[in-house]
C-alpha cells in the first residue's frame, strides 16, 4: 500500500502557489497579467501536472487575461525550474475560478432576501 504523502503534496502546492504569485509579480513582464492572482494549486498524485486556478481583479480583463496567462505558461514553468531544485516541474494547466464572482452573487442574493424579509416584516 502507498504511502500517502499529503502533508508534503501539500506544502509543494503551497509552494507553487508562492512561487507563481511572486513570478507574476517580478519577472513576468506582461501588463495584462498585473490583476492577476493564483488562488490554488492541485497536484496529480505523481506531481507530474499541477491544475493552476486564478482570478482577476477585474473580471472584464478577463478574456486578456486569460490569452496573456497561457501564453506565459511556459515562461512561468521554465523560472519555476530554476527557482523549485527539483527533478522535474509538473506540467501548468491554468483555469479560471470564478469563486469571488459566485461568492459576490450568493451575497447579493442573501442581502436582496433580507431586504425583502425586513419589507414583509412592516
Amino acid at each position: 500500500m502507498a504511502k500517502k504523502n499529503t502533508f508534503k503534496k501539500e506544502k509543494y502546492e503551497e509552494r507553487l502557489l508562492n512561487e507563481i504569485n511572486g513570478l507574476l509579480r517580478s519577472t513576468i513582464k506582461d501588463a495584462r497579467l498585473s490583476r492577476v492572482s493564483i488562488t490554488k494549486v492541485e497536484l496529480s498524485p505523481d506531481y507530474g501536472y499541477a491544475t493552476v486556478s486564478w482570478d482577476t481583479f477585474d473580471s472584464h480583463t478577463r478574456g486578456d487575461a486569460k490569452a496573456a496567462i497561457q501564453a506565459a505558461a511556459g515562461k512561468i514553468r521554465t523560472e519555476l525550474a530554476k527557482v523549485l531544485e527539483v527533478r522535474h516541474v509538473p506540467s501548468l494547466t491554468f483555469v479560471y475560478d470564478n469563486q469571488f464572482e459566485e461568492e459576490k452573487k450568493i451575497m447579493d442574493l442573501l442581502k436582496s432576501e433580507t431586504a425583502s424579509d425586513s419589507d414583509q416584516d412592516e
